[in-house]
């Protein structure tokens, strides 16, 4: 409510007077006054003010009839005292008054008017610029318009530094005719272009050209800004220009690029207030008109700008500070920064990180420079080398400039020369471009924690580490290594492709490690890579132990790294393995080349299974022979065997068997000859679903027996549910479905236990195709739906491969053909996703023999036929076996009568060599030839 204040002018007021009428008759009588009284007056009118009238009653008629017309007479007393100050100089009191007063009522025009003129002639030009600014965006925001005639003349004379005569009576100059905008340039606008030369064989860009070219299409109420980030030497400043040049057309008022030299070698970043100072300059303010303060340059610099459409490249910045004061405000304007820092605070940017070349777009390079025939003739030499250069294109036009200037250098000698790492980074340098230099400028704009901390990293063992691994290789708390690993990602000197999990380039981690021989000494580095090491061995123990059983390792209650993961699940355990799974391969060299046999086999021992369950025997193989090599050099029995068992599973799931026979009954005999039975168990399993392949089923069987037995009298209930499971299938494969439903019922009756899932789905489906052979069509496909459940919910995606395959068999005996075609397309499929494609012969024989049951005579010869060959090759004798007498009986012509005999005779032999039911169907289909 209004109040009185006593003292002035209240005196001529009768005290019966209501607060309102007190006001009315001080701001009447103010009217009258000469200036310096009258401002007495009219303090004394606005003092009667204490918030707003008739506040808290919460009507909304109320307000708009009696409230809003008592505050536009304050308003208007609030500007008759700010003007009659200003007459008299006081603008300090202005300032102090209004200040508040515009923040309520931010759309007022007379009060900024009064506000910016009382901050102009009390020496705070900056500050007055700053405000209209403000204003004039607040208005373009939310209303559309533009400052009002009377303003834009004030901020024309600030910007000129006019001596100001008149008395702000809000009378201004006659408004004029042009755009607001045109009235605040000081001079004439200079129309320019100062892009650097393009270059031509700019390659693999053309994404990041489209992004530019729509994100200029969008418009906006402020300038388009987009941070071009990326490590040094990745393209940065090529594919600014080059992207000026493609929109040059969008903006005809000019583009001007200005290099900030933040990462120039000896030469200091320009600042902000001298890059202001140059492009004034260029768009055509003269230098004694150039102000003398950085706020008022970069006040001048929007103003200039305003409404224009220009392009402005802001190239190689250090920081948010250096680009802030040089952004324009006008929305025809784009700004293309590049940096090797993420430039956090820019508010309102877009961000584009620019990535290493592919290694299409790194050959289309090579060969717009080089020419097609040059790279044609030597292509696997210039894959290897775009693959050295990690696709850094600074890298790329190194090698490339280099082999201009030498018409005899062919690809295959450059990988040569490249392939020496201690002088890999020597040799890609050539008329002043290093990429070495260029890395190098990064690395000294570091402090020395972020330095020390690139050095460590550039000692890992392996490419990807993650948040922990880093911890472990700096010795430090996860909190001090993600801050430091952060700061690193900011200035792109190491990527991070997911949530804490980071990579080096590999020039990036080239020129880490070789920094890191010079400044490290031999026993920090030395510890540094044990720390890390013994983290990956920590946890690769705990995940491995969630992945099934294990006869050996098994992760340590205490001791070990302090960087341990806590995990629970399998799913944590696969995904922490799959994104190690080349590190580890690397820990495991890291070991051997220690002399350290022990952790090298236990490393590998830890890992096989994950590796056999992602079908990655490149690594399998790579790791268990190095493990191998040195525990035999260092007669190690058991890190031997255990390694022979994993060389075994590998070769025989890359259906090398006879191979696998070998490493496995050597593994079984060391295992019995030092006494470990839990070895001799693990290589028993193995050998028997080796002669299961081979078609020895009856060896097979007396291995699984073996390891039945062990498993009772070990009470391990998950390996006797899992040896019951494979005996099941031997039994099928035997002839005996009784038998083999036995097995899988005696499997349920276990238990529910966690630890049994796996054994339980493997069950389940033995279940079904012992329906099948018995005849239970119905009760076959309910458990293979179970069966098929299960396997999905474990993620368990080769044991779902032949649920499908068994559906595909339960549906041929129903006669429900195309069900079951699908069904084993559906399981050759998946099996196909696989690296390892073990067990696509006997799908392939299955759906063979289900086209013949449904007449498709030809597509079951072509499929039998491909059956036949994969299993050969691959030394299944049982399928080979099958596919023969499944051709063999199919009606001529598709197959004539000699082939057939020949068909039908081998697979004769093969049948009575394994003692095998089928040999009365290959007796009695020769006897119907």
């Amino acid at each position: 409510m209004i109040r009185t204040t006593p003292g002035g002018y209240l005196a001529d007021i009768a005290p019966e007077k209501v607060d309102l009428h007190r006001f009315r008759a001080l701001r009447d009588q103010a009217e009258t006054l000469p200036p310096e009284k009258s401002l007495e007056a009219w303090q004394a009118a606005l003092d009667c003010w204490r918030g707003v009238p008739f506040s808290g009653v919460g009507s909304d008629d109320l307000y708009y009839t009696l409230v809003q017309p008592l505050l536009e007479e304050r308003w208007a007393a609030a500007t008759s005292w700010a003007t009659n100050a200003i007459s008299v100089k006081r603008f300090a009191e202005v300032v102090s008054y209004l200040t508040p007063l515009v923040r309520s009522e931010p759309l007022r025009e007379r009060s900024h008017h009064l506000l910016i003129s009382a901050l102009w002639h009390s020496g705070e030009r900056a500050t007055a610029l700053s405000v209209y600014e403000d204003f004039r965006l607040r208005l373009a925001d939310e209303l559309g318009v533009r400052p009002g005639a009377d303003l834009v003349d004030l901020h024309a004379r600030i910007l000129q530094d006019e001596e100001d005569n008149t008395t702000p009576s809000g009378r201004g100059r006659a408004e004029r005719d042009a755009p607001a905008g045109d009235t605040l340039v000081p001079g004439e606008f200079v129309v320019r272009n100062d892009l650097p030369r393009d270059i031509p064989d700019l390659s693999g860009r053309d994404d990041v050209l489209d992004y530019l070219r729509d994100f200029t299409g969008e418009g906006g109420a402020g300038a388009m800004v987009c941070a071009v980030t990326g490590s040094g030497g990745s393209g940065k400043t090529t594919v600014a220009v080059r992207a000026g040049y493609t929109l040059v057309d969008r903006f005809p008022d000019g583009q001007l690029f200005i290099d900030l030299h933040g990462y120039t070698a000896n030469k200091e970043p320009l600042g902000a207030f001298e890059a202001l100072g140059s492009l004034l300059r260029a768009v055509g303010v003269k230098p004694e008109r150039v102000p003398d303060s950085l706020d008022e340059r970069s006040a001048l610099w929007r103003a200039m700008l305003m409404s224009r459409r220009l392009l402005l490249i802001l190239d190689n910045a250090r920081s948010y500070a250096q680009v802030s004061p040089l952004l324009p405000s006008s929305s025809g304007c784009l700004v293309l920064i590049t940096s090797r820092n993420d430039l956090a605070g820019l508010n309102g940017a877009r961000y584009l990180p620019l990535s290493m070349l592919s290694e299409t777009a790194a050959i289309e390079f090579l060969t717009l420079v080089l020419g097609e025939e040059r790279v044609r003739k030597s292509l696997d030499h210039a894959v290897q080398v775009v693959r050295t250069c990690g696709g850094m294109p600074l890298a790329l036009r190194v090698i490339a400039g280099r082999m201009l200037s030498r018409p005899r250098w062919t690809f295959e000698h450059v990988a040569r020369r490249l392939s020496d790492q201690n002088r890999m980074l020597r040799e890609l340098q050539v008329d002043g471009r290093s990429v070495e230099a260029a890395i190098g400028l990064s690395y000294w704009s570091l402090g020395p924690d972020q330095r020390r901390a690139f050095l460590f990293l550039g000692l890992a063992v392996g490419r990807t580490l993650d948040l922990q691994g880093a911890a472990a290789l700096l010795g430090s708390e996860l909190e001090d290594a993600d801050d430091l690993l952060q700061e690193l990602v900011s200035v792109c000197l190491i990527e991070e492709p997911r949530g804490d999990v980071y990579r080096f380039h590999d020039l990036l981690a080239e020129f880490a490690r070789q920094r890191a021989e010079q400044e490290l000494s031999a026993s920090e580095a030395s510890d540094a890579r044990l720390r890390q090491a013994e983290y990956f061995m920590t946890t690769a123990q705990q995940a491995a132990d969630l992945l099934g059983p294990r006869a050996h390792g098994g992760s340590d209650g205490g001791g070990g790294s302090r960087y341990r993961w806590t995990m629970t699940e399998r799913s944590e355990a696969e995904a922490w393995f799959e994104v190690h799974q080349d590190n580890i391969a690397d820990v495991v060299d890291f070991y051997a080349s220690q002399g350290n046999g022990e952790d090298a086999w236990r490393m590998a021992d830890a890992v096989w299974r994950f590796y056999a369950l992602r079908g990655q025997m490149g690594l399998l193989l790579s790791s268990h022979e190095k493990a191998l090599a040195i525990s035999r050099r260092q007669g190690n029995q058991r890190g031997s065997a255990v390694t022979l068992i994993g060389l075994g599973i590998a070769h025989y799931m890359t259906s090398r068997f006879d191979t696998a026979l070998e490493l496995l009954k050597e593994a079984h005999v060391v295992l019995a000859r030092i006494g470990d039975r839990r070895g001799v168990v693990r290589a028993l399993a193995n050998l028997g679903l080796v002669y299961e392949r081979l078609g020895r089923i009856h060896e097979s069987a007396e291995c699984l027996n073996g390891v039945l037995e062990q498993a009772v009298l070990l009470k391990d209930q998950r390996l006797e549910a899992l040896q019951r499971g494979n005996l099941g299938v031997l039994y099928l494969e035997l002839g005996d479905h009784s038998k083999a439903l036995e097995m899988g019922e005696q499997v349920f009756s276990m238990g529910e236990k966690d630890e049994l899932k796996g054994a339980r789905a493997h069950s389940m489906r033995i279940i079904g195709e012992a329906r099948t052979g018995l005849g239970d069509v119905e009760g076959a496909l309910q458990a293979l739906r179970s069966a098929l459940e299960l396997t999905r919910e474990l993620g368990l995606r080769g044991k779902e491969v032949y649920v499908h395959n068994s559906f595909g068999t339960a549906y041929r005996v129903a006669g429900r053909w195309d069900e079951a075609i699908r069904a084993h397309k559906d399981a050759l499929e998946l099996a196909e996703t696989r690296e390892s494609h073990n067990g696509s012969a006997e799908i392939l024989a299955d759906l063979g023999i289900t086209y013949a049951a449904a007449s498709r005579h030809e597509e079951a010869a072509e499929t039998l036929t491909q059956a036949l060959v994969n299993a050969s090759e691959r030394g299944e004798r049982y399928t080979e076996a099958r596919a023969a007498l499944g051709l063999g009986r199919l009606p001529a012509p598709v197959v004539d009568a000699e082939r057939a005999r020949s068909l039908l005779t081998d697979a004769l032999h093969a049948f009575e060599e394994m003692g095998l039911p089928e040999v009365d169907q290959a007796r009695e289909a020769l006897k119907d030839l």
